[in-house]
């Protein structure tokens, strides 16, 4: 017997070991019904409809899963394995990387075959709260403690990765710490099974690709066996938690042993991060940023990568080093930039162009604000931020993208619609209220999306 027939026999005898209710409408009836059926004939009616809807409920899911995993495996096959053999992947290498590797339905931003691509419920209803919940002291303290007991351990490597790339030693601790807690994070996931469902059915197919493709490429070339291949949800590898793309441009071999080695290497691991920084433009001798307080004259619409002025400059306006510090003297005539990622109810920091590299390697304000924080904290102790996050959130992400389109249909320039209050959002919002005769605050409130609906 076939195990689809078995399931259907299984439903059968359950089915009749249910005490079917009748209907209102037979226990209305006695004897016959209009059209001449009998109440055993409808109960025998009832009893058919049953047994058939229980058997779709019990085979849809499994054979839906099945279905994908046969589509799955034909992709690879007839679409990903050409691709792959003319890029120089051999079968061998093909064929061990996907060895026993279904789709993982249970990963995020996953779009059904056959389905169209829609924002997830969650997200459009996730909460929105203070940026301040990124930075909780536990998490703060336990990257800033971590990464002085290793900056002591690792001295003699460290100093050498600052004489090569030019980067504080500071800040790879920090995202070292960041990113998987020094090494002692576990990758719990398959690459191969995480790139390969997603560049089979995830919302950024092509984006996945590309990593797949690089991912066997890293295995082809002998820089890592199959193995060693276990990465976070989003398929990303080894300490510094790089993308096999960033890991073919940036992995060093710090070590001198002959291969680049981010799973089980401090120096290669510290040094690939430096090179990755170095990559993406880091500016020697500059620091990341400062935290300062903004009087209530300067607008806090001035923000942005995009409105830099000379620090001097900056300071000229009022603004000030928190604690009574000035700017370092060789930041002076240099260029940087208004931060508030809370608008005028939290933190505001002037940051140098070393932020912004900091954001390629997590493109988040907060993710680049962290990794500044945590590397001061290992250089100088722990010390908070001066000022507090105050008591914003409370909305979702689908209020968020709604005051964003409202925005945008007033002509303000929002970035997107994404629900997340960048940058854009945050300084349109302080325009929007400054030219409406409103205090600027720049960040989103429920008042505030009531106002613009």
């Amino acid at each position: 017997m076939s195990s689809k027939a078995s399931l259907i026999s299984n439903v059968e005898e359950k089915a009749r070991s249910v005490q079917l209710p009748i209907s209102p409408l037979v226990g209305e009836m006695s004897g016959r019904t209009e059209g001449g059926a009998t109440e055993r004939d409808l109960r025998k009616f009832s009893f058919a409809f049953l047994l058939v809807g229980l058997t779709l409920i019990l085979l849809a899911a499994p054979a839906s899963a099945a279905k994908i995993d046969d589509q799955f495996h034909a992709w690879l096959q007839n679409d990903l394995w050409p691709d792959a053999k003319a890029k120089g992947i051999s079968r061998k290498t093909f064929d061990a990387a996907f060895d026993g590797v279904k789709p993982n339905l249970k990963l995020p931003d996953l779009v059904m075959p056959g389905k169209k691509t829609t924002t997830p419920q969650k997200q459009r209803q996730a909460e929105f709260g203070s940026p301040g919940a990124y930075f909780a002291e536990k998490t703060v303290r336990a990257v800033a403690a971590g990464g002085r007991a290793r900056k002591t351990t690792n001295a003699r490597t460290i100093a050498a990765i600052e004489k090569r790339y030019g980067v504080p030693g500071d800040v790879l601790l920090a995202i070292w710490g960041r990113e998987s807690g020094f090494g002692a994070a576990k990758m719990p996931y398959d690459a191969f099974e995480v790139l390969g469902t997603k560049a089979f059915m995830a919302t950024r197919k092509d984006f996945f690709r590309t990593e797949l493709m690089a991912a066997l490429e890293l295995v082809e070339r002998g820089l890592a066996p199959v193995g060693a291949m276990k990465s976070s949800w989003a398929g990303a590898l080894g300490q510094p938690q790089f993308m096999p793309t960033s890991f073919l441009k940036h992995a060093v071999d710090f070590d001198g042993d002959g291969r680049a080695d981010i799973w089980n290497s401090v120096p290669d691991t510290l040094a690939s991060i430096a090179n990755y920084l170095v990559h993406y433009g880091w500016v020697k001798g500059r620091d990341w940023g400062f935290e300062v307080t903004v009087p209530e004259a300067v607008s806090c619409s001035l923000e942005g990568p995009d409105q830099g002025k000379r620090i001097s400059e900056w300071a000229d306006m009022g603004i000030k080093r928190v604690a009574a510090r000035p700017f370092p003297a060789r930041e002076l005539k240099a260029e940087g930039f208004l931060l508030m990622p809370a608008g005028r109810s939290g933190p505001a920091f002037i940051v140098t162009p070393n932020f912004y590299v900091l954001k390629q390697y997590n493109t988040s304000d907060l993710y680049a604000l962290f990794i500044g924080h945590g590397a001061d904290r290992i250089a100088h102790g722990d010390s908070n931020f001066s000022r507090s996050w105050g008591a914003v959130g409370g909305l979702h992400r689908s209020d968020i993208a709604a005051l964003q389109r409202a925005l945008e249909a007033k002509g303000y320039d929002v970035g997107s619609a994404d629900g997340l209050p960048g940058f854009k959002t945050r300084r349109s919002i302080g325009k929007w209220q400054a030219s409406n005769g409103r205090a600027a605050t720049c960040f989103p409130d429920a008042e505030l999306v009531t106002a613009l609906k």
